[in-house]
């Protein structure tokens, strides 16, 4: 490998330029060539980023071994086959979430990963951010105790994206509000816990705004010609190996008043809870027979993708496991694909990890 990492970008959309921004002002990174489905779209980046090659195709860009790494931020229904074939080619992954569609495409993602060698990462962003890894702080000084029972989530009351696009399209998305922002909350939310495993999931969703073409927000490009056929609610109860719950609620729609629209996470622990909502924390605890609460200022340091952008070199440079890893990826994939399994069977979802 060059001293610089040859970065490949795949999918020259909205995230995708987030990524070409980001990895464009850390030293080091190369960006080496970037793709989409919508050549004209590539050009455009390559011309905005000064990105020298405009690869064809993905297939293309994993070929050429003049690229070390790709992030892939394309529509999820291509995760799974773009991932598993850029480490077949030998190439480190970033994966925008979801990990894919479903369980048993994350799970195909994971094997590749473990065959190839290569570096996989996740790019939940949500991990990096200053007032996250205050609270990471926090529980890992085992101020919290044990942590028994989190509950986590986000409203959107009008927040539906692109109806009609990819988004709202359950064969390419894999879901609605659940998978798209869910998974975040998910993921964040397992990792202030410690990673246990879940081994029972409860869930419902519903589509009562979308189908309705109500509830439309602003991100994406509506495609009215498309259709809507995901959630737009969901809600579920998941259980972990160690006795530990945790409750999720999303929606990109819902009359949810008096509720806040930002995402919230409550750790409730034996010795101090957490309470987050939005960027403000609380910690809360008992003393002297008493309720004491106090601010959890956010932890300093460079903004949140930049962080995550950086943690990814350095585990390909120092070929580590990424804190956000293709376990971690695979796991809230088994956890969201249980919740969309219960709400079709009206029954509980057993998870077995052996």
């Amino acid at each position: 490998m060059s001293s610089s990492i040859r970065l490949g970008i795949v999918g020259a959309g909205g995230i995708g330029n987030v990524h070409m921004n980001t990895f464009g002002r850390i030293p080091g990174v190369y960006l080496a060539g970037v793709t989409d489905a919508y050549l004209p779209q590539a050009e455009q980046r390559a011309k905005e980023h000064t990105i020298s090659v405009v690869y064809q195709s993905p297939q293309h860009m994993f070929e050429d071994p003049a690229i070390d790494a790709v992030v892939i931020g394309v529509p999820n229904k291509y995760h799974a086959p773009l991932a598993i074939e850029a480490l077949k080619h030998g190439k480190h992954v970033l994966l925008e979430k979801p990990m894919a569609n479903d369980a048993e495409s994350a799970r195909t993602i994971l094997q590749a990963k473990e065959e190839s060698g290569k570096v996989l990462m996740m790019a939940h962003q949500m991990r990096w951010s200053g007032i996250a890894r205050a609270l990471k702080h926090h529980i890992d000084k085992g101020e919290l105790g044990r942590i028994y029972n989190a509950k986590t989530g986000w409203f959107r009351k009008k927040g539906i994206p692109g109806w009609g696009s990819w988004f709202t399209r359950m064969e390419e998305s894999g879901g609605g509000p659940l998978i798209d922002i869910g998974v975040h909350m998910l993921d964040l939310t397992l990792y202030l816990m410690g990673n246990p495993k879940p081994v029972s999931v409860f869930g419902t969703t519903y589509a009562e705004f979308g189908p309705q073409r109500k509830g439309i927000g602003t991100w994406g490009t509506p495609n009215w010609d498309g259709y809507y056929d995901v959630e737009d609610l969901a809600t579920a109860l998941i259980k972990m190996d160690n006795g530990a719950t945790l409750s999720l609620e999303v929606s990109w729609a819902a009359h949810s008043a008096g509720l806040p629209e930002e995402p919230f996470v409550n750790l409730m622990g034996t010795e101090a809870g957490i309470s987050l909502v939005g960027e403000k924390a609380t910690f809360a605890t008992h003393a002297f027979d008493q309720v004491i609460e106090s601010e959890i200022k956010p932890l300093e340091g460079e903004e949140d993708r930049t962080m995550l952008s950086k943690h990814f070199i350095e585990c390909i440079r120092e070929n580590k496991e990424p804190i956000a890893s293709a376990l971690s990826g695979y796991t809230n994939n088994r956890i969201l694909s249980a919740i969309y399994q219960s709400s079709r069977t009206g029954h509980e979802v057993k998870l077995d990890w052996n």
